[in-house]
């Protein structure tokens, strides 16, 4: 190629206008040679020299027919092994699924037979149109004065002989095959690059959009928009080979859609993922267009439509990297339970998101006239030049062929980047035996589409100008977005630079350049939580724990004094047994020092204390303590608004404290077992008890005051209470018949049946208080004063056997329990707060934090800005690169 060719072409590329570069220029092979040089003017007649000549020429006549018919053979031959192929792949494919009926069998034999002629007649075809080429080239009549040794008396230029007339067609027919190897060569080379700089701007595009807050921090996307049954979901659904968008009758699409396809070559399945929702990996696209379903169908009929978008991320090794928006299509007429505005909603959400820098891919169907194409109209008010709006034509099939053309020739509405006819509803799949077709959706609809456009040749061959296809839609979007991003790449790098410097000085000023992370706020609630645990260490101890222990025992001490020494409570009004002269409390400072009644109470109480059970009681009192103050402890703790992380904290005490549990239980009561066989009780015990069962005493004692008052309160009054316990009293004594059913039915003596329960009530807490007085009396008494009379004071033994089971049980808590708690804590917290949380609960914990949140997202949206500036300078770098490489390219 001259330089002047190559320097003209270079012009030619540096000049084209519009979105779409033109394909790489093929390379000009020498189409003719000339054979002969220097050839003499005039030659001598010859028999001699012309005879054999006359005879070579004869001879190549027949050779060149036996060529001719060589390669016609040879080409009917790779048809028919075409053809033949083409039939083992139908049956091989065919064989796979089988069927309830054998209908199948007759359609799969009649598409051989139609493939097969359909062969050999482009066959015939060919070999027909080459035998004609080589035919009149053969028995062209050679011009006068033709020879090895002379010139034409015309003067014109020398001409060449047969052979080299062969070999220049040869050496160019070589050379053109050459050509487009190269060409071939470079296209795929362009679009390997293509795909490679548009993932990366996709890539910077969602980085964008996870900053958001700013239209100008945004990269182009392909907005579809068309009226409803268009067939919008049909043309995204074949150029991502699956059936996910919602189907039905009814408006479905009812939010944004806002798909990224992401090309993955090494990927063996498709999936599927919302990252806004945090499903991952979603293998079956089913599963993706109920969710899709359910997410459109959240919104209310009352609402119809919301601006707030669905995020979907496709992966796929046979999706290109696109970035595309679905939105609700337009309507014509607003159903019955439908909002007046809901047209105008649509139409305005659509034009939201059609505005420039998107590209606009306008949806019509074929059966519908352009002039009354929605979309159409729609894109034209805000691109009026249509220098960003690819129109896509769905339903082909539908329409004459003759139409259809002339619809993607349309110079009524002209686009710039033109319009494409698809067929992109996937042809129904044949019931048979076996089963017809091929099981890949994207590859379905490409064959049907290839099927129907190439029985049309006149009207969508390659001579018509026209585009179809899928598989062209798909090439043609992925060159314009890749144009559209590569034009904003400036404006948005300088947009992101802005950002950058605003963010950089806020973050400075407001947070002083620290950085943080969720996982460092987390370790710094944890060690602050950590101090409130070890203040919690130093004021829980010994001490404290006797304390509550003491108060367990001291509870089930007065449960054993009502049950052996106390009155009982009065369950109906009839008259009360007359206890034994023995037996009576009130006489048991004056009874006998050996009496059998007495000592044998004495003996049962103190047994029944020391096997009440000691080791569970004072291990359950502990365990419910530690944990209540625990659980106030991550109350107050910047842990307590988030459940999880309360979660998880309380079970790490709550296992420590159950792990240890039953060897506590077993431990304390091995260490007590001795008290159950002999209690020796010194002095000073005797004392220590003598003085806190006086203060347990006077306790009960103002309990039974403070519940008296409160019967009085429900009663009425103090002079209807004396009324209702007169009764009873009498009743007890015998002087008033009361029938028990009567009293618990309508009453008795003209009080109410919940009077009377009242008034017995009553009774009872004024015979408990008389007890107690007399008790508390007995206990400060001289009696008491004096260990040897034991039996006289149950109340002081009892409280001085259970505050030795305290001592001898809290040492044994605080070894096995206690210690165990304090120690393991710490390391427990780690593990199930540290360790067990994921990433994003920990994510979800900081941000809770409103402080903490600002900081995050201020220090986040930095980092964001960082990275898309770094991506997008290393795209314009690599741009620019690109350019000066075509440049060189195009001077040498």
């Amino acid at each position: 190629m001259s330089a002047r060719i190559l320097l003209r072409q270079a012009h030619r590329l540096a000049a084209q206008p519009g979105l779409v570069r033109p394909a790489p220029w093929r390379r000009i092979g020498r189409a003719n040679v000339t054979a002969y040089h220097n050839a003499v003017l005039v030659r001598n007649a010859s028999f001699a020299r012309f005879l054999p000549k006359l005879a070579a020429k004869f001879i190549r006549v027949p050779a060149m027919f036996g060529g001719v018919a060589v390669g016609a053979l040879a080409w009917v031959h790779y048809q028919t092994i075409q053809a033949g192929n083409y039939a083992v792949n139908i049956f091989n494919n065919t064989r796979e699924v089988v069927s309830d009926t054998a209908s199948g069998i007759f359609d799969s034999a009649r598409d051989i037979a139609k493939q097969t002629a359909l062969g050999f007649e482009r066959t015939r075809d060919g070999a027909k149109e080459t035998w004609n080429g080589w035919m009149q080239d053969i028995l062209k009549p050679s011009p006068e004065g033709s020879s090895n040794g002379g010139q034409s008396g015309g003067g014109g230029p020398p001409k060449q002989s047969r052979a080299g007339a062969a070999t220049a067609a040869a050496t160019a027919l070589a050379y053109d095959q050459a050509s487009q190897d190269d060409t071939a060569d470079q296209t795929v080379e362009r679009d390997d690059q293509m795909m490679a700089l548009t993932k990366e701007m996709i890539e910077i595009r969602n980085i964008l959009q996870r900053i958001g807050q700013s239209s100008t921090l945004t990269l182009p996307s392909i907005v579809v928009i068309g009226s409803q049954s268009s067939g919008k979901s049909s043309v995204l659904e074949a150029i991502v080979g699956h059936e996910f968008l919602p189907k039905g009758s009814n408006m479905v699409t009812r939010r944004p859609i806002e798909l990224t396809l992401v090309n993955t070559p090494d990927s063996v399945v498709d999936y599927g993922e919302f990252p806004d929702l945090g499903l991952r990996k979603i293998t079956d696209f089913s599963s993706v267009q109920r969710t899709l379903t359910e997410l459109n169908q959240a919104i209310p009929d009352s609402v119809c439509v919301s601006d707030d978008p669905i995020r979907l991320s496709i992966y796929s090794p046979n999706v290109p990297d696109l970035s595309l928006i679905d939105l609700p299509g337009y309507i014509q007429v607003v159903g019955e339970n439908q909002p007046l505005e809901l047209k105008q909603k649509i139409s305005e959400l659509c034009d939201k998101y059609i505005k420039a820098p998107n590209v606009i891919l306008a949806v019509s169907a074929a059966d519908v006239d352009l002039a009354n194409s929605t979309a159409l109209r729609a894109s034209r008010r805000v691109d009026p030049r249509g220098e960003r709006t690819i129109g896509v034509v769905t339903k082909m099939d539908l329409v004459d062929p003759s139409r259809g053309s002339s619809i993607l020739k349309d110079k009524q509405y002209p686009l710039r980047l033109g319009y494409v006819g698809v067929v992109s509803k996937a042809p129904v799949q044949t019931v048979g035996l076996f089963k017809k077709g091929p099981r890949n959706l994207m590859t379905a609809i490409a064959q049907n589409e290839e099927a129907f456009f190439s029985s049309h040749m006149e009207e969508f061959g390659p001579r018509t100008g026209v585009s179809t296809g899928t598989t062209v839609l798909r090439k043609k979007l992925i060159n314009v977005l890749e144009q559209t991003m590569s034009a904003s790449l400036r404006t948005t790098g300088e947009a992101i630079e802005r950002e950058l410097k605003d963010t950089t000085y806020k973050f400075k000023s407001q947070f002083n350049d620290r950085p943080i992370s969720a996982e460092t706020y987390l370790s710094e609630c944890l060690d602050d939580f950590k101090h409130s645990f070890r203040k919690f260490k130093d004021s829980f101890g010994l001490p404290q724990m006797r304390d509550l222990l003491k108060n367990e025992l001291d509870q089930k001490i007065l449960d054993l004094l009502a049950e052996r020494y106390w009155n009982k409570p009065i369950r109906d009004l009839s008259p009360a047994s007359p206890e034994p002269l023995e037996s009576s409390l009130a006489d048991l400072p004056r009874a006998a020092v050996d009496s059998p009644y007495w000592t044998r109470q004495l003996e049962a109480s103190s047994s029944s204390l020391t096997e009440c059970g000691v080791g569970h009681l004072s291990t359950v009192a502990l365990k419910e303590a530690l944990e209540s103050h625990f659980i106030g402890l991550v109350d107050e703790s910047r842990f307590k608004d988030n459940p999880l992380a309360r979660r998880a904290i309380v079970e790490a005490a709550s296992s420590i404290l159950n792990e240890r549990f039953y060897p506590t239980v077993d431990g304390v009561e091995h260490a007590i077992k001795p008290y159950k066989f002999r209690l020796n009780i010194d002095d000073h015990e005797w004392k220590e008890g003598r003085e806190h069962s006086a203060v347990l005493l006077q306790k009960e004692l103002k309990l039974c005051q403070s519940a008296l008052k409160d019967v009085e309160a429900s009663v009425g009054g103090w002079r209807k209470l004396k009324d209702v316990t007169s009764f009873v009293d009498k009743a007890r004594r015998g002087e008033v018949i009361v029938d028990g059913d009567s009293e618990n039915r309508t009453g008795a003596g003209g009080f109410s049946a919940d009077l009377l329960a009242e008034g017995r009530k009553a009774v009872f807490l004024r015979d408990r208080s008389d007890i107690l007085n007399m008790r508390l009396k007995a206990v400060k008494s001289k009696q008491c004063a004096d260990l040897k009379n034991k039996m006289y004071c149950p109340e002081v033994f009892l409280d001085a056997v259970a505050r030795k089971l305290t001592a001898t049980s809290v040492l044994f808590l605080d070894v096995e329990l206690l210690s165990e708690f304090y120690g393991n804590m710490s390391h427990a917290l780690d593990l199930n707060i540290g360790r067990k949380l994921s990433d994003e609960e920990v994510e979800r914990f900081a941000m809770r934090d409103p402080k903490v949140r600002r900081h995050l997202e201020m220090m986040r949206r930095k980092e964001l800005l960082e990275q898309a500036l770094e991506k997008m300078n290393n795209l314009r770098r690599r741009e620019s690169r690109e350019l000066d490489r075509r440049s060189r390219f195009s001077f040498k």
